[in-house]
């Protein structure tokens, strides 16, 4: 009977282990926003004082998880990491912010999943330092009031209009918004990306790469991935050539647009004659849904100049009927 292989964890597939940026020297771009990081949290530490609250928001994978982690080891505090929809009960955030020691960076993810209840018990810790909990039920009900140990609540969301007012004023450190990246600060990434993974890859590749990742680190790691699993099937460096038939297998095109980005142009542009064509239609029309085209396909068409909305529909650009003209000949 033969042996197994051995299956060990692959430490460089998981970008928050080796990927992250671990100081701020390594982490590229959002000058404005480290900056002001920079002051809050130095001066916070001069005094010994816990940080102020701060609110991070932007679309997924700009890094604000990583930012989060940089702020805790600036502090030189802990962090303590959940997320909106793990908090499903005031029981679940009293148990995390009572176990919090004094200092101590409370990261929360998607915090705009925070139910109106749990919101309601976190004003009073975040501005007060006290956690009121309600005891019993009905005439017999009584409010216990418990001091929490200082603590800085790192908040991120990719949907701040989700949030409540109340909500938003009560991070007195500041509400930063992450950008997305020049083609200039991709590069950097992938360059430490790689050399983290000990790919060898030459400049011009990696501008490659770059060119196509939406200006997102996440995508570009990701893609960079791809480009390494295979180079070492095909027992070579991450070449030009490999990099396009990465992407070719992967449908992602010259502007990083992938299959269903496409299917959305091309159904605007053969079907409708470029529009306008309502959002409902459009999703009939590709099988996807109204939601995953309003968030996630069409904020990149639209930046890319591809697509645009309008209070009749949605219009293909003349850029978008040359684009796909290119992509299919």
């Amino acid at each position: 009977m033969s042996t197994p292989p051995t299956i060990t964890r692959d430490d460089a597939s998981n970008l928050d282990r080796t990927l992250r940026p671990h100081t701020w020297d390594e982490y590229v771009g959002q000058q404005k926003t480290k900056e002001n990081l920079r002051i809050l949290l130095t001066a916070a530490k001069d005094r010994g004082h816990a940080a102020e609250h701060i609110l991070l928001y932007g679309p997924p994978g700009l890094g604000k998880t990583t930012l989060a982690n940089l702020i805790a080891k600036t502090l030189g505090t802990n962090m303590r990491t959940t997320s909106g929809p793990a908090i499903e009960r005031v029981g679940d955030l009293a148990a995390i912010l009572t176990n919090l020691a004094p200092g101590d960076v409370l990261f929360i993810d998607e915090i705009h999943r925070l139910s109106k209840s749990i919101e309601e018990v976190l004003y009073p810790a975040m501005e007060s330092g006290v956690l009121d909990i309600i005891i019993g039920k009905g005439p017999s009900a009584r409010t216990v009031q418990l001091e929490l140990p200082p603590f800085t609540l790192v908040a991120a969301t990719t949907r701040i209009s989700l949030l409540s007012a109340p909500l938003r004023s009560r991070f007195s450190g500041g509400t930063f918004r992450l950008d997305f990246y020049t083609d200039g600060e991709i590069t950097s990434i992938l360059r430490r990306s790689a050399s983290v993974l000990g790919v060898t890859i030459d400049e011009p590749v990696l501008v490659d790469i770059a060119t196509r990742c939406r200006a997102t680190p996440r995508t570009a790691n990701y893609l960079l991935k791809r480009c390494r699993d295979l180079a070492q099937l095909e027992q070579t460096p991450v070449t030009r050539e490999i990099v396009e038939k990465t992407f070719t297998l992967l449908g992602i095109d010259t502007l990083g647009l992938t299959g269903a980005d496409r299917s959305v142009l091309e159904v605007i542009v053969q079907k409708f004659n470029g529009g306008p064509v309502g959002l409902n239609t459009i999703a009939a029309a590709t099988g996807e849904e109204p939601s995953t085209i309003e968030d996630v396909i069409e904020p990149y068409l639209i930046r890319q100049g591809l697509l645009e909305r309008t209070p009749r529909g949605r219009v293909a650009s003349p850029e978008a009927y040359s684009h796909l003209q290119q992509f299919h000949a």
